[in-house]
Formats: structure tokens, C-alpha cells, sequence
């Protein structure tokens, strides 16, 4: 009731009560493929800007369970569904959000997924196979359209701090997933230090944000984390710690009172493919 009640303060005088439908809908947890293929062609009617459609699917889907690990390929290795919106982590908020935004009905959007979440393979097409999944966060903003690193667009570069990594191999030379891939890498990174006000005022209305964890490239892995910037202050994200898809100060959850958990943050762009 509190998240309603702030959300129509919100938005009630920015968007001519706009938002205020989405508080009317069955939550997308608990609806059937039939209740999506009628609700969700109804984003586009009322919000036909991919940027506000894409803040309003993500306003909609607040309150979600969080599940880690729970999307896959429909076959070995990892027999979970391509799409679910009964729960989510934070990198599948992220990418369903995108396809939710760019699709009217649940076969389509589907079929979004495959193509924002797997690379293209040998035979040049995109098909759900775990050895092309965009494991690492970190490879995907560099590399994938849908999602386009804009960090060095946001600060000075002298103020940036670069890591190499390849990506997948351990410190011990061995390989984090089971690929037969590794990329090495030149990463650059607002430290959690420098983000203020001022430089989430220079983010679009609608991003992605990618945490840093350094002590995690002993396992080639750079991001622990990621979520999108809504409005230059909220950071809507599956949060493990409170089991659920939330709404958030971006800057108060990068600087909480016991220490920020993070080294810093990369920001990237969502777009429509």
C-alpha cells in the first residue's frame, strides 16, 4: 500500500495519472499466458515511448520473487523455462523487462529473449543453447546492442578506473562455467566514491547499472550486480536480500551506513534492438 501511495505522488503530476493504471493490474506473477497476451499489448496504448514503457513494465513487475538461476534453455544442461515472470534474479529482471518492452504477447516476447540473451552462434543465427548464453554482465554491455555501455560518457575519463580480466578464467588458470570461452578484457568503471547527484543527473531517464565487485576477478567475473536507473535516482532491481523485485535510492543503496559493498559501477543504455 505504501509503494501505491507513493507511486501515484510520484508520477500523478509528471505523466497526467498515466501510472496510476498500472496499480488496477493482476500482478505478473500471479497471471497465465492468456491474462499476459491481454495485459500487456495494453503498455504500448498508453505508453508508446519505449523509454516510458520500459519504466512502466518495470513499475508492473515490482514485487516479484526472487529466484536465482531460474531461466534456461528448456534442455540440458539447464532445463529451466527461456521465459518466466513468476520470479526472477536481477540479470533476468533486466533482460525480460527488455523483451516485455518490445513485445505484445508471450510468444513474442520469448522470442525477444533469445535474441537479447544468447549470442550469435558458428551458423550465424541466435538459438537458446547454454554455450552462447551472455553469461558475464560485464560482456554483454560491451558487446550486446541491446545493452550499450555509456560509462565514458558520464564522467571525465581521467576520473574512470580501468581493470583488465578475462572473463571465465580463474585465478587458477581453470574456467569459472563449463564454456570452452574466455575474453580478455580492458574494463573502465565509476568508482562508488565519485557517484553523487551529479552524475546520475547526466544518466537518460532509463538505464542499466552494472555493480563492480573486485574481489570477485579471481573467478573472471567483474559485475555482481545490476539493475536499471529509473527518473536519475531509484534503482529498481531483484534484490537477494529482500526476495523480491524492489524500488530504491540508488545512491543510498551504493552508500549504505555499514559501507558500500561495491568498488563501483558501469552504466549502459537500453534499447529496443
Amino acid at each position: 500500500m505504501r509503494f501505491i501511495i507513493f507511486f501515484l505522488i510520484l508520477f500523478s503530476c509528471r505523466s497526467g495519472n498515466q501510472y496510476q493504471w498500472i496499480a488496477t493490474l493482476a500482478k505478473p506473477w500471479q497471471i497465465n499466458q492468456k491474462q499476459y497476451d491481454q495485459i500487456l499489448p495494453k503498455f504500448f496504448d498508453k505508453f508508446p515511448d519505449f523509454d516510458e514503457r520500459l519504466k512502466a513494465i518495470n513499475f508492473w513487475r515490482l514485487g516479484t520473487p526472487y529466484g536465482i538461476f531460474k531461466s534456461g534453455e528448456e534442455k540440458e544442461p539447464d532445463i529451466d523455462p527461456i521465459l518466466r515472470i513468476d520470479t526472477t534474479d536481477c540479470t533476468i529482471h533486466v533482460l525480460t523487462s527488455i523483451a516485455m518492452s518490445t513485445s505484445k504477447t508471450w510468444v513474442g516476447t520469448k522470442k525477444k529473449m533469445v535474441d537479447i540473451h544468447y549470442k550469435i552462434n558458428a551458423n550465424g543465427i541466435k538459438s537458446p543453447d547454454y554455450s552462447m548464453r551472455w553469461h558475464y554482465t560485464s560482456d554483454r554491455i560491451t558487446n550486446n546492442p541491446y545493452t550499450v555501455n555509456i560509462t565514458q560518457n558520464i564522467i571525465p575519463l581521467k576520473d574512470l578506473q580501468e581493470v583488465e580480466l578475462t572473463l571465465n578464467k580463474k585465478n587458477n588458470g581453470s574456467e569459472f562455467l563449463d564454456l570452452n570461452w574466455t575474453s580478455k578484457n580492458k574494463f573502465s568503471f565509476i568508482p562508488t566514491a565519485l557517484i553523487n547527484q551529479a552524475v546520475i543527473s547526466k544518466l537518460p531517464d532509463v538505464c542499466g547499472v552494472a555493480f563492480i565487485k573486485k574481489s570477485y576477478m579471481k573467478n573472471g567475473i567483474l559485475i555482481a550486480h545490476e539493475g536499471f536507473v529509473i527518473n536519475n535516482e531509484y534503482l529498481i532491481h531483484a534484490s537477494s536480500n529482500q526476495k523480491k523485485t524492489v524500488k530504491e535510492n540508488l545512491i543510498e543503496y551504493l552508500n549504505p551506513k555499514e559501507g558500500s559493498k561495491f568498488d563501483g559501477v558501469m552504466f549502459y543504455k537500453i534499447t529496443s534492438g
